[in-house]
């Protein structure tokens, strides 16, 4: 279990990808002496080696339940170290970024390639264990399909006749029909093969998934491209393979679109994240009265000296939450025309002081993106939670790390000037 959970974070630590983490964790003495597996590579028969898929393996194991319990044992370990005061208020600040998923920009064309190729693909794997009638020319149906796709992306994104915009996009979905109409003829009469019925049964159930997906993709150009119609916002897939994934623009000036999901954090005064959570569908206003309860279970015995946001979080309902829990000082601020009462909230000079100061969660967001949460390579919904609570892990224990680094370099210049004074 140890090894595990440090070949995990020096993942995210790191930044690095699984080939480079298994070539580590057999060949780099460092991580190898956290795992404490080190004194016998000296003996090459008992030398204790890690292959590539047991790395993998395991480490997919870990949940998010486990990491947020064990991210509370570092912050807890971690504020004892770091704090003055043993009954210290905490200074909290919440913030939200998106964390992308390993996903391409999605176009309605570039999706239904996507479906095409990926049905492809399942024949393909049919016919490696099976007799498929009617697939001879497999090769050529790719290489037709692909070249259309590329045509039709350059006319549409790059042309300027909008006839000849049609008949290209008209040419690409007679091609993609007759390629869903060959693949529902494989669906209907899957292939028998003795021993093998399992296996042809989960490739048919995915064929069937792709040509699904091809079939809506169908749809929606004609609509979109040929009839002009809007596509509501609902009815959108922005990944055939990452189906959680989310369009976010976070109301940017510069409108930049992610693709992903929003990550609630919310450090405190010595840069520990102290919660987090993976929003699903959900905007920062919806999330403060949970956050409330989840500080409140979490970290019973602290007192919140103040609590800041920025104006993406407000709402009468939010403020009054905010104000009747047990919080010294909220820093919401308003959106929109202030009243008085407003004002003289928002010019407290205690309140500009933390407003001012909430913008040191944009370091830490930073920080954590270099800690692997910038792209989530894990595949699934699942996958990108934990690799979420694995980067925080990751972050937190740096935080420890460097004030231990701080406290004995500080003992190592005591220690230098005391011997200059004795020699002096």
């Amino acid at each position: 279990l140890w090894h595990i959970l440090v070949l995990a974070v020096v993942r995210h630590a790191c930044g690095t990808n699984w080939n480079t983490l298994e070539t580590w964790a057999n060949h780099h003495e460092l991580v190898r002496r956290v795992m404490g597996v080190h004194a016998t590579a000296f003996i090459e028969d008992e030398k204790i080696e890690f292959n590539y898929q047991t790395i993998l393996d395991n480490v997919s194991l870990i949940d998010e339940d486990l990491l947020w319990q064990i991210n509370l044992l570092v912050v807890d370990a971690g504020h004892k170290l770091v704090k003055k005061k043993e009954d210290e208020a905490l200074k909290l600040k919440t913030d939200s970024y998106a964390a992308e998923t390993n996903v391409h920009f999605p176009t309605d064309l570039n999706l239904l390639w996507d479906s095409g190729r990926k049905c492809l693909d399942m024949v393909e794997d049919l016919r490696e264990i099976a007799n498929v009638k009617g697939w001879r020319k497999i090769k050529n149906i790719r290489k037709t399909f692909k070249s259309q796709f590329r045509a039709t992306s350059q006319k549409v994104f790059k042309g300027k006749d909008d006839h000849q915009k049609k008949q290209f996009v008209k040419q690409y979905l007679r091609q993609a029909k007759s390629l869903v109409e060959k693949v529902e003829e494989v669906v209907k009469n899957p292939p028998v093969v003795k021993d093998k019925e399992e296996l042809i049964m989960v490739i048919i159930a995915l064929l069937v998934k792709y040509k699904n997906y091809a079939i809506k993709f169908i749809d929606q150009i004609e609509r979109r491209l040929l009839k002009g119609e809007a596509i509501p916002a609902e009815e959108k897939i922005f990944s055939i393979f990452e189906e959680h994934t989310e369009w976010l623009t976070k109301g940017k000036l510069n409108k930049k679109v992610e693709l992903g999901h929003l990550l609630l954090v919310t450090s405190d005064q010595y840069q520990f994240i102290v919660d987090y959570k993976v929003l699903e569908k959900q905007r920062d206003a919806s999330q403060v009265s949970d956050l409330c309860e989840r500080i409140k279970k979490y970290y019973p015995a602290e007192k919140i000296k103040s609590h800041s946001f920025d104006k993406g979080f407000w709402s009468k309902d939010n403020l009054a939450t905010l104000q009747g829990a047990d919080i010294e000082q909220v820093v919401l601020p308003k959106k929109g025309r202030h009243n008085k009462e407003d004002k003289e909230r928002e010019s407290n000079p205690e309140f500009k002081k933390l407003r001012n100061a909430h913008s040191a969660v944009e370091s830490n967001i930073n920080m954590l993106e270099h800690h692997g949460l910038n792209r989530c390579m894990d595949k699934g919904l699942h996958g990108f939670k934990r690799y979420a609570g694995l980067s925080v892990l990751a972050y937190n224990l740096h935080i420890p790390g460097n004030a231990l680094k701080a406290k004995a370099r500080a003992e190592e210049e005591r220690r230098e000037k005391l011997r200059l004074k004795v020699a002096a």
